[in-house]
């Protein structure tokens, strides 16, 4: 700076005054293109590291997608076998307690309902802050927004099939069934309350319509959950396959 000033000044100083405008343009124009350099030097900074952040948001993205493919396949074997023993228990309304067979007290027992947890923080990462923004291909970005809203459909279902169990089926089959039933009956640590404790009513249970409504409420609610499960499946399917194409 202080060179640029010195010639600066002798021109003045000889009175060139056309040569002084000159240097005085050129010096400008050095200025604006060091000025340019240095934020193109920073804008390809910046693309580097939103390239680094696209690939870290397209990996976690990946793994969680993978880890879901592997729950939703294994809830959809749960569900249908869900839908079996509902389906089941309904055809044993009209039979007698000496007509059941154990398997089949056990199907009427069994109300635990196996809840999937599908991982979705890379997901709402993506969708409540700017790293969407920073995606460029339009049909993934749709994609990633859908993906969270059929989530939250599966685990509302979820809660409605919980809700039907926990104050319909739960409170009647507590009427008329004793959890004596579920003792086994070669342990001899039983045999006294086997013996003398209240005997189920398996009758009465499967004759009473809110039992029979319960069941076939929840056999409804799990066919409609089994079908968002299916869809989300597919749509991972879908999902992972494009973030493919993105990560080659």
């Amino acid at each position: 700076m202080k060179l640029f000033r010195k010639i600066r000044r002798n021109l003045i100083d000889l009175g060139k005054f056309k040569s002084y405008a000159l240097y005085a343009l050129g010096e400008i124009v050095l200025i604006v293109i060091a000025v340019s350099i240095a934020w193109k030097i920073n804008d390809l900074s910046d693309v580097r590291k939103n390239n680094i952040l696209v690939d870290e948001i397209y990996i976690n993205l990946q793994e969680e997608l993978t880890t879901n493919l592997r729950l939703l396949k294994r809830s959809i074997e749960e569900t249908t076998e869900t839908i079996g023993y509902l389906e089941n228990t309904l055809n044993y309304v009209g039979k007698k307690t000496n007509e059941l067979s154990q398997g089949a007290k056990d199907t009427i027992l069994n109300i635990v309902i196996k809840e999937v947890y599908l991982q979705d923080s890379s997901i709402k990462s993506i969708v409540s802050t700017n790293k969407m923004e920073l995606l460029e291909n339009t049909k993934l970005k749709d994609l990633i927004a859908m993906y969270l809203i059929k989530i939250q459909k599966i685990n509302n279902q979820n809660e409605k099939i919980k809700n039907i169990v926990a104050n319909k089926t739960k409170p009647i089959l507590e009427k008329h069934i004793s959890l004596v039933d579920i003792l086994s009956d070669t342990n001899l640590k039983y045999k006294h309350i086997k013996e003398f404790g209240n005997k189920s009513d398996y009758n009465a249970l499967l004759e009473n319509k809110i039992y029979q409504n319960s069941i076939i409420d929840r056999l409804m609610q799990t066919k409609i959950q089994l079908n968002y499960t299916k869809t989300l499946h597919s749509k991972t399917k879908i999902l992972l396959a494009t973030l493919k194409e993105e990560l080659n």
